[in-house]
């Protein structure tokens, strides 16, 4: 039996790791998006260690303080699967169960995709395969829903816009579902723990991002978990996923639920990552 977690080092870089349940349980880990921590997991954590199994939910690149680094080709998703790969194996649990929100589930896909051999099953998210997603921006109206991706490339404005209490960034959070408590605790669990630029970094390395991990098929048990009222992707980007996973697969939808599935609808998802390891 592993011992208990409390950080691991890679690339040179440290990262802090929420590591909770049972020892001998079976691994899940559990990767945050933007703009959270793993403190985003507290709701569907307990469930699954109710259920026997052992949660690692990591502070990823950018966000751990001794994770920082400024590049912005430090933030490129197979960097990213990488920091995903050596939590597995420093953990030494042989394989995990992958879940992964928002950016963790482009990670969770980057992983399955680059290091099956650590991967028993994954669950994505929110987000679908990333050649689903480039794929759905000229054939539905995704890019419109992406907008603020381009936003995110411009140096300093979106840190500035974040630094007033209130102000646009707040709101634009609120708008997109996130409740009054949420969006505080982005305030001080990324905005004033100095997390936002290496968060916003994993935007500004797609530019430098390996084409290969969107072409490749995914060749492990996947669940992609969507939400009908999730204002920032598609069912269209949903619906190109199938053809990319090589292995069982099942998709999940949530009706009238927003983006931010982990904390609004904890009991369902914490059935579907439940089902997927279970049924693998």
């Amino acid at each position: 039996m592993s011992a208990r977690l409390t950080d691991y080092r890679h690339d040179g870089l440290r990262f802090d790791v929420l590591d909770e349940g049972p020892l001998d349980g079976d691994a899940i880990v559990l990767l945050h998006g933007f703009p959270e921590r793993a403190s985003c997991w507290r709701r569907v954590a307990p469930l699954l260690h109710a259920a026997g199994y052992r949660t690692l939910a990591p502070d990823q690149r950018g966000y751990s303080p001794g994770a920082r680094p400024r590049r912005r080709r430090d933030y490129t998703v197979a960097r990213i699967a990488g920091d995903v790969a050596a939590l597995i194996e420093r953990a030494e649990v042989g394989s995990a169960h992958v879940v992964g929100h928002d950016w963790g589930a482009v990670a969770a896909w980057a992983t399955a995709t680059l290091r099956p051999d650590l991967t028993r099953t994954l669950t994505s998210v929110s987000v679908p395969h990333p050649q689903a997603f480039v794929r759905s921006l000229t054939r539905s109206t995704q890019a419109l829903h992406s907008w603020y991706m381009l936003g995110f490339q411009l140096p300093w404005l979106p840190e500035r816009l974040a630094a007033k209490p209130g102000g646009e960034f707040d709101r634009s959070l609120a708008r997109s579902g996130m409740s009054p408590d949420e969006v505080a605790r982005f305030r001080t669990e990324i905005v004033e723990y100095g997390a936002l630029p290496g968060a916003i970094g994993w935007y500004r390395a797609l530019p430098f991002s390996d084409r290969h991990l969107l072409d490749a098929p995914v060749r492990v048990p996947t669940t992609m978990v969507w939400s009908t009222e999730d204002p920032f992707v598609t069912r269209a980007a949903v619906e190109l996923t199938p053809r990319h996973v090589v292995a069982p697969y099942e998709l999940v939808v949530l009706d009238a639920v927003n983006h931010w599935i982990p904390t609004q609808a904890p009991e369902a998802l914490a059935e579907s990552i439940l089902e997927r390891a279970v049924s693998r």
